[in-house]
């Protein structure tokens, strides 16, 4: 810009005295006046144009440093409210069985129990974490939905499915780290549900994706080995295969 900015000066002194050397004493003395009050009406423009953008520029430094500083806010707010549903699973005792014969295998000798089912209203709330998620892709306005979920309407069937997606959302991001502790929580802490086999697939990914590749095939191996005959253990088959 500063160099633009000087030569549209150099050729304006160019051309002013150019259209001055041919021309009567008179009209130099006239011409002299008048480009000099246009060239200095000219630079006067300039200035003020270079400190236009330069504001511009720094409103834009400002707001990025903003943004900067609430996306950190953010993910350690995040993070904090992860560790936070980590303990508060810890310390509740397991989901019990809803009564005779509620039980039904999903998986080598794991025996699946009757989860409090949804209301309507939980399934709206559902509903909008899925559309946040697949159809419009605002992944952090779906990771604060389902914090709000599992906050509302804890141990539900639903809520297991939410844990599972919290871990799916983190993954995309990705954020390796949350990502591990969301399928943790359903692999293990809820190893009875429908979703458990994928949480514990989905949990061999990201500790591959983590870099611990020893780890990564113990998980895969164990998918095979807890959940035979299921979608998740064939992929992690196909997995170790790869």
């Amino acid at each position: 810009m500063r160099k633009i900015l000087m030569a549209a000066v150099a050729l304006s002194l160019v051309g002013s005295a150019l259209a001055q050397q041919g021309a009567p004493a008179s009209q130099n003395r006239a011409g002299n006046s008048q480009g000099n009050s246009e060239l200095f009406f000219m630079i006067e423009q300039l200035q003020a144009e270079v400190r236009r953008m330069q504001g511009e520029l720094e409103e834009q430094r400002h707001q990025l440093n903003r943004l900067a500083e609430q996306s950190r806010e953010r993910y350690i707010d995040l993070d904090q409210r992860l560790l936070g549903v980590l303990k508060k699973v810890e310390s509740q005792p397991a989901p019990a069985q809803a009564g005779p014969g509620a039980e039904k295998s999903v998986g080598n000798d794991v025996p699946a129990k009757e989860y409090r089912q949804p209301t309507e209203e939980e399934r709206q709330a559902y509903q909008r974490i899925q559309k946040l998620i697949h159809e419009e892709k605002k992944y952090d306005a779906a990771i604060d939905a389902i914090y709000d979920f599992i906050s509302s309407y804890p141990e539900g069937d639903l809520t297991v499915n939410a844990y599972y997606w919290l871990g799916e959302v983190y993954l995309v991001k990705p954020q390796l780290e949350q990502a591990k502790q969301a399928f943790t929580i359903v692999a293990t802490r809820y190893e009875d549900h429908r979703k458990a086999a994928d949480a514990a697939y989905k949990l061999g990914v990201t500790l591959d994706r983590l870099g611990d590749k020893d780890k990564a095939r113990q998980q895969m191996q164990s998918v095979m080995d807890e959940y035979p005959g299921t979608k998740a253990a064939e992929l992690a088959r196909v997995y170790l295969a790869q």
